[in-house]
């Protein structure tokens, strides 16, 4: 009778177990893998639940585990290899805890993986060689374990690699593989802390990292670093100061200029941020590819400067664009040319539209003790656009005369034949893309629904002040959540305004009649066309070659950012299923009267008196992604309707 009792106990249990569907088995291996819960975050994982969909730390897509986000929970214990039967798992993300033993081979057979993030924890041994079966992935954070061996080469081999590859304060020994040169030039390395031994390779998209990217490895010698390779010992070799650094003068300037910027989260990075990865340095770099040359013209040409209205100053040279042309916009702003010429500089973002890099000036000030100025200056790379010098200068100071809180400010500009720089102001945070699906500058703690109705009512604000500057209907042209910087009191900075039509020059934004009117005019929406592919940011009117860009493109473009700062997803959910992205999947919801954790990222779920607050939120972003234009809201509109949502504590 006992022997009875205890197989019908075995059997009805077995049926309990039996109702879960195979994601949430896979999520009670890990569940048993975990031996301490300090924050007791898995008592939500029942085995008697249908599907894993509403236990924390779980998103899910069509009752499919899509999401596995369990970062700083305290745990210890080891993965499961059961965890790579997710064979619909985009992004897995257990940083910040205490995770120990190998990383499971079989964790690799989760191959839709997007993003991969196990920093912070006490992994040990070699990263395994079956990581090369994540095709889709784009970022992969592995920093600060005990990982050892040699770096894997098939990580070069990762074909959508495009944000973060971070594999720093670990115990790697060996060489940099000359293999990492392949990566795209938008991925941002970071080697730091490790064991490596050689020279750096100079081949690729090596030969733009900077110093920071190798700093920490006492073996490791070569450009960037300022530590001389033992075979480099006569003058001819490679010699530290200004001779090495000139070595990027040599650099194939298509790895650069040719790159497609990229959508970022999409791939954690829709995009590998334009200036998306602003506060996080890549690497101190030489900027010598443009100092020299303008050094070069500050010697040829007259440097006689003069002041002249406004404060604005320029540098005098022969021939006008010949040697260069410095203007100051700002009468506040306290750096002239000398001192960028003389300042540290670290690449922080590469896009189609040129580098930007961090500059640290001597100081802000003449005074004793002043604190060094830091900005951004952006190099343009050349696109399509012919602009002389009159044509640059009306259309870079009717961008400098749009001044709001909201909206990164112009400072100052530089002017060449073959040459062209904008300095604005240094944002320290990052993007919003970086804060949202984390990144290289992904330094932030996730953001509370507190700080997310700031952003995207500060953002709303910016872009409104853009559309209702001017009668001329100025709009920006490419809102994503990468454009949409950061500050330190994580207030929204738009940036990027104006960057499209100075990259494609005024011939392929207006006709020869239209060239007659002002800058201000030229940047409105009358002229602005679209001649490359469509992202999913773009209205759908947008995406057809050569159409008209209007405000109603922005207001939809802001409407995707809306979404993404409410669901945390990329703005590309659902495309791999037929779908139109994540508009559409938070639409169908919508429609089908599905419950609100289905799509809303899980760390707002915790905030329940904000419920209200982020469906008012959510309609506001449906409005603003109609299909039909004519049925968008204004931005005014959006940005009034947005602050009478109303902060409760």
């Amino acid at each position: 009778m006992l022997l009875f009792l205890h197989v019908a106990l075995l059997l009805l249990i077995a049926e309990v177990v039996l109702c879960l569907n195979p994601d949430g088995l896979s999520l009670l291996a890990l569940k048993s893998a975990i031996e301490t819960d300090p924050t007791r975050v898995l008592d939500s994982w029942f085995d008697s639940d249908p599907t894993p969909c509403h236990w924390h730390g779980v998103v899910c897509t069509r009752n499919r585990v899509t999401d596995l986000l369990l970062s700083d929970k305290g745990f210890s214990g080891y993965i499961p290899s059961e965890l790579g039967h997710l064979d619909s798992l985009k992004r897995l993300s257990l940083s910040r805890n205490n995770f120990s033993k190998l990383i499971p081979a079989h964790l690799f057979n989760a191959t839709n993986l997007i993003s991969l993030d196990l920093s912070r924890n006490s992994f040990v041994g070699p990263v395994p060689p079956q990581i090369e079966a994540l095709k889709a992935l784009k970022h992969l954070d592995l920093s600060s374990n005990f990982l050892n061996g040699s770096l894997p080469e098939s990580l070069a081999e990762l074909p959508s690699l495009a944000g973060t590859l971070n594999l720093s304060c670990n115990k790697f020994s060996g060489e940099v593989p000359a293999s990492y040169g392949r990566l795209p030039v938008l991925v941002s390395l970071d080697l730091r802390h490790n064991n490596l031994t050689g020279k750096v390779p100079q081949v690729g998209s090596l030969v733009n990292q900077g110093p920071t990217a190798f700093s920490g490895n006492p073996s490791l010698c070569g450009f960037p670093l300022e530590i001389p390779c033992p075979e480099a010992q006569n003058p001819n070799a490679s010699k530290s100061g200004a001779e090495d650094v000139q070595k990027p003068l040599n650099t194939d300037p298509s790895l650069v200029n040719g790159v497609e910027e990229r959508e970022h989260r999409r791939g954690g990075s829709v995009t590998v941020p334009i200036i998306s990865g602003l506060s996080v340095v890549i690497g101190a770099v030489s900027v010598s590819v443009w100092l020299f040359r303008i050094r070069r013209r500050a010697k040829e040409g007259k440097t006689v400067r003069e002041k002249v209205e406004k404060a604005v100053v320029v540098v005098e040279d022969e021939g006008e664009g010949q040697n260069g042309k410095f203007v100051v916009l700002d009468e506040g702003f306290g750096l002239e040319l000398e001192d960028l010429l003389r300042a540290s500089a670290y690449v922080v973002g590469k896009s189609r539209s040129g580098i930007t890099y961090r500059v640290v000036a001597g100081s802000a000030g003449k005074g004793y003790g002043a604190a060094p100025a830091v900005v951004a200056v952006r190099r343009l790379s050349e696109g399509d656009a012919t602009w002389r010098f009159k044509e640059f200068e009306a259309e870079v100071e009717a961008i400098g005369k749009v001044v709001h809180p909201n909206i990164v400010r112009l400072r100052a500009y530089y002017y060449a034949n073959d040459e062209k720089l904008l300095v604005t102001d240094f944002i320290r945070n990052g993007s919003l893309y970086n804060a949202l699906h984390g990144g290289p500058s992904a330094s932030l703690p996730l953001l509370p629904w507190t700080a997310r109705l700031k952003i995207a009512q500060g953002t709303a604000r910016g872009l409104m002040y853009i559309h209702e500057h001017s009668p001329r209907k100025y709009v920006h042209g490419n809102i994503k959540s990468t454009k949409i910087l950061l500050n330190d009191d994580l207030q929204p900075c738009i940036s990027g305004f104006g960057l499209a039509r100075l990259m494609l020059g005024t011939s392929k934004f207006t006709t020869s009649a239209s060239r007659k009117h002002n800058s201000s005019q030229s940047i409105g929406a009358s002229g602005l066309t679209v001649s490359t592919s469509s992202t999913i940011y773009l209205a759908p009117e947008a995406r057809i070659s050569g159409s008209k860009f209007t405000q109603k493109c922005d207001v939809y473009s802001f409407g995707v950012v809306l979404l993404e700062i409410l669901t945390g997803r990329l703005p590309d959910e659902g495309l791999e299923n037929g779908g139109k992205g994540l508009e559409s999947l938070v639409r169908k919801t919508f429609r089908d009267e599905r419950p609100l954790s289905e799509i809303i990222d899980p760390v707002l779920l915790q905030e329940v008196y904000a419920k209200k607050q982020v469906v008012e939120a959510f309609h506001i972003a449906l409005n603003c992604t109609e299909l039909d234009p004519e049925l968008r809201p204004r931005m005014k509109t959006v940005s009034e309707s947005l602050d009478r949502i109303k902060l409760r504590c």
